[in-house]
């Protein structure tokens, strides 16, 4: 088995044959919009630089609310260990594919927010996939925004310094939206099924975003990045769609897959099943491939995935040796030993290690589902967790009255 062996920080660089390029689409500037981060197989190019992996201070603060920790504390702190790092992805690059992508939507974990899961939709990326990871503004992520029409008083203001990264359309003011705690005494399944129901309609609105785009309609991007939008006009292959996600947004794939038929099949990663209402697991009808941390699940939350079980319909469930709840994220890669383990980002296995038996289990899953051309089918013997760092099925024993 491995063990947390990796003596560098930083996220681990992608595996496949492209490059891959990054950049960032807000449509509609409310908070009823869509905004995600979009990686896809890029240009090499020398001019292009790497993104800052933290894109705004202001997630930071969000982090802060989201631990229950002083801002101004966490703020120092926060960007002493995490302030210089880079995504492994040129920004705005030229997109490139030799043939249609498929897509993937990415949906993040609760206090998270769009580009926290770069290690795995950078991998996608590498592989020939269009990976839409969506920022949700169900104040579940740590921090997020949108933007509101200037009003007169906020117009005289105009000449306030503007970072390079703030190029929005003139007239739209800035607003930030973080994570809200539960109230005292509110039902915490009650609001986390309002945002999960939330969270999927805003997977669905980035495919639908995206299907514009792919049919060559205009589409207005209140980010004025250097990204052209038309050169993704028939790139997309949308007969091989699928919806992933981690925790909060492993249950808004089921979710999602449930509202939305364009979605092939479903990768869960570590998921939280709590938000989900059990009518819906029935009318689910795509493959999934549960893909778990050894030390986050107990029998409660297995249970409910096992309700997905079919014998007409491939679902998959392994777990990873080792690893923890945060072993999916990129806080693994970026915090060294002590603290990693200290504040549960990281495992007993060499982070790299677990990451890349997901990316290749899920690659295979989605191989065979999205009925891709690829060679992905080596590892097929990872999706039933034929691995010495793997466990098929749970480690979580289930007694009768949990099934």
């Amino acid at each position: 088995m491995g063990s947390s062996c990796s003596n560098h920080l930083g996220i681990p660089p992608a595996k496949g044959p492209n490059h891959v390029g990054c950049t960032d689409f807000m449509m509609d500037h409310t908070a009823q919009g869509s905004f995600f981060r979009l990686y896809y197989p890029c240009q090499e190019t020398e001019k292009a630089e790497k993104p800052d992996w933290v894109p705004n201070m202001e997630y930071f603060y969000g982090l802060a609310d989201f631990m229950k920790i002083s801002r101004t504390w966490s703020e120092k702190i926060f960007d002493y260990l995490f302030g210089s790092y880079k995504i492994p992805a040129y920004m705005d690059a030229p997109f490139k594919s030799n043939e249609k992508c498929p897509v993937v939507i990415f949906s993040h974990g609760l206090g998270a927010f769009r580009t926290l899961y770069s290690a795995i939709c950078v991998e996608l990326a590498s592989q020939g996939f269009i990976v839409a990871s969506v920022e949700h503004r169900d104040e579940s992520a740590s921090a997020t925004y949108y933007f509101h029409e200037k009003t007169e008083p906020e117009a005289t203001q105009e000449s306030l310094p503007k970072t390079p990264s703030a190029s929005v359309q003139r007239g739209l003011v800035r607003e930030w939206m973080y994570y809200r705690a539960l109230k005292h005494g509110e039902s915490e399944s009650l609001l986390r099924n309002k945002q999960v129901k939330q969270r999927a309609d805003e997977c669905i609105l980035a495919l639908g975003k995206l299907t514009q785009i792919n049919s060559g309609v205009a589409v207005q991007n209140v980010l004025q990045t250097q990204f052209d939008y038309t050169t993704l006009e028939n790139s997309m292959d949308l007969c091989k769609i699928a919806v992933m996600g981690h925790s909060f947004g492993g249950a808004t794939v089921i979710e999602a897959l449930c509202k939305e038929v364009k979605f092939k099949c479903g990768v869960a990663l570590d998921a939280w099943m709590v938000p989900l209402d059990d009518e819906i697991f029935p009318r689910v009808k795509q493959p999934i491939f549960f893909i778990n941390s050894e030390k986050f699940q107990w029998a409660g939350n297995i249970s409910r995935m096992k309700k997905l079980d079919s014998t007409v319909i491939d679902r998959k469930m392994i777990t990873i040796r080792g690893t923890v709840h945060q072993s999916f994220p990129d806080f693994t890669f970026l915090t060294g030993n002590w603290i990693g383990k200290l504040m549960k980002l990281k495992g007993e296995i060499d982070p790299e290690l677990a990451i890349d038996l997901s990316n290749k289990a899920t690659l295979a899953f989605l191989q065979r589902h999205l009925r891709l051309e690829k060679d992905f089918n080596q590892w097929d013997p990872l999706i039933d967790g034929q691995d010495e760092n793997l466990i098929p099925g749970t480690n979580v024993i289930l007694l009768q009255s949990a099934m």
